[in-house]
């Protein structure tokens, strides 16, 4: 059976998958649905990513409600967040300080600290990874997107991934690592939320990776001034070019900073914001809305059996 008419759909087109929000006939629900159309060849990575988010329960993690597939597609239907991305939230607060950075960096952490008790490393850890759950002020943060996580088997990874500027030091010295590589991303993204630009930068890649490889980061004049010693003693752990010497989530857990002691109240808002909109593009997706006569997937997805699937009748 078709879905009930709707006349707006967000379609998010990445490189390899579709985003739609839909909604449960029977209940009315939304969710968001990853449409991933089938290759010729087995796609290891999105079964790695089905598993790891079939082991998974918590509350900071974008969690997957149910799977399907049809001869062409396979479709992921996730929980929906609708609050937006981290960076847009700062740019729309008016107002942010060292406080609030703890407590987004301690959701996090509380996230990794239970997919790393559960044997999974994300591998992928980024501001654009991190969503509010809903639009409401006080929404709780969501990791999103496990296509690069993976399932300790012996604690040791080898397969260099991740994003340039949040990959730790022991990835692209190409050595086998751990699940302290989240630890060190975490380290960056906390950097970035005081500050509002990334601790390595520069115009090749090359040169990029060298700075991370000897963890070779600075806390500028003027824009580290007001920032507490203990936000920059928890980085400096967290950013350790040592893993064995690095933080992991417990002891992180356990700073002051992280656990509001420390965390100043001052406003850095504007400091900040003005350094996010100079060093961070807008998100890449695309958001569009368009008039749908059929259904709330339109007719791509109709065209691919996806209504047919029970879940949606």
């Amino acid at each position: 059976k078709l879905l009930k008419k709707k006349k707006t759909r967000t379609e998010l087109k990445g490189a390899f998958s579709e985003v739609f929000m839909v909604k449960e006939r029977k209940t009315g629900k939304l969710f968001a649905l990853k449409c991933v159309k089938k290759k010729n060849k087995r796609d290891v990575n999105l079964e790695n990513e089905i598993a790891v988010l079939r082991r998974i329960k918590h509350d900071n993690v974008v969690c997957l409600e149910d799977f399907y597939e049809s001869r062409t597609h396979y479709y992921l239907v996730m929980q929906l967040v609708s609050g937006g991305e981290l960076f847009d939230r700062i740019l729309d607060r008016g107002m942010y300080s060292e406080a609030d950075a703890s407590l987004v960096i301690r959701q996090v952490l509380e996230a990794v600290s239970y997919l790393h008790k559960n044997g999974i490393v994300h591998r992928d850890l980024k501001p654009e990874n991190l969503l509010y759950y809903s639009p409401d002020e006080n929404s709780k943060i969501m990791i999103s997107d496990f296509g690069l996580s993976k399932m300790e088997e012996k604690g040791i990874m080898s397969t260099a991934c991740g994003t340039p500027g949040y990959v730790a030091p022991e990835v692209l010295a190409q050595k086998p690592y751990s699940k302290a590589v989240d630890c060190w991303s975490i380290g960056v993204i906390t950097y970035i939320l005081l500050c509002g630009y990334p601790p390595f930068y520069e115009e090749t890649e090359t040169r990029l990776f060298s700075k991370i490889m000897k963890a070779q980061y600075e806390f500028d004049s003027p824009f580290w001034d007001d920032i507490s010693e203990s936000a920059k003693d928890f980085i400096r752990n967290m950013m350790q070019k040592n893993p064995k010497m690095r933080y992991d989530t417990e002891q992180a857990l356990r700073h002051p900073w992280i656990i509001g002691k420390t965390a100043r109240s001052q406003d850095i808002y504007h400091s900040v914001s003005e350094q996010i909109q100079k060093n961070f593009a807008k998100s890449k997706w695309k958001v569009r809305s368009c008039f749908i006569t059929l259904c709330i997937l339109g007719l791509e997805c109709v065209s691919c059996g996806l209504v047919s699937f029970g879940f949606f009748r």
